[in-house]
């Protein structure tokens, strides 16, 4: 069963350079693309995807503004922010609205893994924003570290949640470890349903407050 997938993205050669790619691969089926997100509640419903992809800077209503939208009204789909924004306060406020993940537009040829990587219960991330959020939790005044409880991770599973805090992309942890890009997702969602997470940022937040690696 294909993936579907809607744009909002009122960059044309963006919006096209996606469904180029997307179109390339039969495991991809776009439903819809939308050049803004005023009525992005009902396009969603309307096309009834499994991912969006969501620009930020779009007129009129923005893509984190979407995206808390649609968390709130279709809490099941999943939503990953495309951007060519870098700074910190952006990819926090994504991710407290409620995206899956966040990659940047310098690294589209990711994209499909990232796709793959949100169906699947993961939050995919370029690793330079990984890094960027590790930080974030690092300095935090608001961060403190609790005592570790027993999760019953297994050495793997242990060995796969530090390459996540250090930032590595799946396809780089299967790489370190020698392992299929499949066993890595199968150690994450593990890993998700032993943490009792369902984000990225809750993984490296509670792995680092909790001193779990």
């Amino acid at each position: 069963m294909s993936i579907k997938v809607v744009i909002f993205d009122d960059n044309k050669n963006i919006r096209n350079s996606i469904i180029m790619l997307l179109n390339t691969d039969p495991e991809f089926e776009l439903v819809g693309t939308f050049t803004d997100a005023e009525n992005c509640v009902e396009d969603v419903l309307a096309c009834n995807p499994d991912v969006v992809l969501m620009d930020i800077e779009m007129p009129g209503v923005n893509g984190i503004e979407a995206v808390r939208k649609l968390r709130k009204e279709v809490p099941h789909i999943s939503v990953i922010i495309q951007t060519v924004f870098e700074d910190e306060d952006r990819i926090f406020d994504s991710l407290k609205a409620g995206a899956s993940g966040y990659i940047l537009k310098s690294c589209l040829k990711d994209l499909g893994n990232a796709i793959r990587e949100t169906v699947a219960g993961g939050s995919p991330m370029t690793p330079w924003v990984a890094r960027k959020v590790l930080n974030m939790i690092y300095t935090s005044k608001e961060t403190k570290r609790e005592p570790a409880p027993q999760y019953n991770l297994t050495v793997k599973e242990k060995e796969v949640l530090t390459h996540i805090v250090n930032g590595l992309s799946y396809k780089m942890i299967a790489a370190e470890m020698t392992i299929s890009y499949e066993t890595v997702r199968s150690h994450v969602k593990k890993i998700y349903e032993k943490l009792h997470v369902a984000s990225l940022t809750e993984v490296v937040a509670k792995a680092i407050n909790q001193q779990i690696v």
